[in-house]
């Protein structure tokens, strides 16, 4: 019961954090917003039983990475809100067109109820016995190996452009 309640709190948490960093209009109080929602997500790992995830999500995310957006939010020097222009109409309608389509995916997952899992190759039992490291390792390099190395190109393919996009011109290049 105890735990039940503990999960609705931090989703209810991570919920308004993550609303909190949408649209909030300072750049480091959206950062501090999305660290909240990493530190709630670590703790509904953690309730759930996958403890290696839940400290991974701190290390990693709530971590690293929040301490990197911190230094490239401090080096970009944002004092004022930049307000970009809301785009050509083209953008403006496959932007809303993209967004029904999300929502009517999202209406069909949910009402098709595949949303409830399956009981697959590691139930708890297995996990206890072997670990949850050597499992979720296991699952990364065999079955889902695609998807974590397009997820590490991506990372990749992402600092990439952070880098050339916060490269400071020289006098000369300009």
């Amino acid at each position: 019961m105890m735990v039940t309640v503990l999960l609705y709190l931090f989703g209810i948490l991570a919920i308004l954090s993550a609303l909190g960093m949408i649209f909030h209009k300072n750049p480091v109080y959206s950062a501090l917003f999305l660290i909240v929602t990493f530190i709630s997500l670590a703790s509904i790992y953690a309730l759930l039983g996958a403890q290696f995830l839940s400290i991974i999500q701190v290390m990693v995310y709530a971590g690293a990475i929040m301490v990197l957006f911190m230094f490239v939010i401090m080096l970009l020097n944002l004092r004022s809100e930049i307000r970009l222009p809301i785009g050509r109409p083209a953008q403006v309608f496959f932007g809303i067109l993209f967004g029904i389509l999300l929502l009517l995916e999202s209406f069909l997952v949910l009402k098709s109820g595949t949303l409830s899992g399956a009981i697959g190759n590691f139930p708890q039992s297995r996990i206890d016995s072997i670990g949850s490291v050597q499992a979720i390792g296991n699952l990364l390099f065999t079955k889902y190996l695609f998807p974590f190395e397009l997820a590490s190109i991506l990372l990749l393919v992402g600092m990439i452009g952070a880098i050339v996009l916060g490269r400071k011109k020289l006098p000369k290049e300009s």
